[in-house]
């Protein structure tokens, strides 16, 4: 792998172990698979890219994250209001917002940035060095772990933990699981729209299919990370998804100097997914399979 691929696949690391993040905070601490995540990226992207293409590339990262909460709001209040599952939920938001991203791009399926100003362009001219993608990306990665490390130890981050845990349980304790589930599903697509509006910016465009398998890409680093760095807190959890992320990266770098098509990388992100889930159970399977020969032997 050559130095260009090595820096390349550790900025999409950076950027995308945002997207887990989101991710992470609906699947692991709500224990819900949302699948509102392909939507919402998109949605982010594509208000970042209008207010990019406008001159507002600051502007647009805000808006990107104040329309990917209210994303999280509806199929939250699809969950706890309405009564609709979980998963169908997050599948209705994610369609409807297909159209609405279209609406936002106004009608187009695709906003080029070429030679617009984004943060990326402020950074260079800030740090002056070829790794400034890297230095940026590191410094909100960086922030947002901080922020989020704080938040969850706060007495609405652990009602939302518990809310994960053991809903009736909370319920029972005088706890509003509702808007806990509420309130972390907004800020879950908050951070994920915060990733797309950073990739529009970063690979100067926004597609109306760049969402198209981001679930997988989330769960595939969330997974990752969680073979590598057991989740025993909330701290080390966030740490493995970052970990998780830039792996999968550098992953998939590695297969793309092969002869592998680029076309199978749904494919490989799948069965990476795959292996990964079930590392656990083998391990489970071998060590009950070393004690019933122990139990024999005996």
């Amino acid at each position: 792998m050559s130095l260009t691929a090595f820096l390349g696949a550790i900025e999409l690391g950076l950027v995308y172990s945002l997207l887990a993040f989101g991710t992470f905070i609906s699947f692991r601490i709500l224990n819900v698979a949302d699948l509102t995540v392909d939507g919402s990226f998109v949605l982010g992207a594509a208000v970042s890219a209008v207010f990019t293409f406008r001159g507002m590339p600051i502007a647009g990262l805000l808006l990107a994250v104040s329309a990917g909460a209210a994303a999280g709001i509806v199929t939250a209040v699809l969950q706890t209001k309405m009564g609709i599952q979980p998963i169908l939920s997050g599948i209705l938001t994610m369609t409807g917002l297909y159209t609405i991203n279209l609406m936002v791009m106004d009608g187009k399926a695709n906003i080029p940035l070429l030679n617009k100003e984004s943060i990326f362009t402020y950074a260079y001219r800030v740090f002056n060095t070829e790794a400034y993608k890297i230095i940026t990306l590191l410094i909100i990665v960086a922030a947002l772990f901080a922020a989020l490390s704080r938040f969850f130890k706060t007495q609405l981050g652990l009602s939302i933990r518990a809310s994960g845990d053991n809903e009736e349980m909370c319920r029972a304790s005088s706890i509003d699981t509702d808007f806990a589930k509420i309130v972390g599903f907004a800020l879950s697509n908050a951070i994920v729209a915060l990733s797309g509006a950073l990739v529009a910016q970063m690979q100067q465009s926004a597609d109306i299919n760049m969402g198209a398998g981001m679930v997988v890409i989330s769960f595939a680093s969330i997974i990752i990370g969680s073979v590598i760095i057991k989740n025993k807190n909330i701290i080390l959890g966030l740490v493995s998804v970052v970990a998780g992320s830039v792996i999968y990266r550098l992953i998939i770098a590695l297969i793309l100097t092969t002869n592998f098509p680029p076309s199978y990388l749904k494919l490989i992100s799948s069965l990476i997914v795959i292996t990964a889930l079930s590392v656990p159970a083998v391990k489970n399977d071998m060590e009950m399979r070393k004690m019933r020969r122990r139990s024999t032997q005996c």
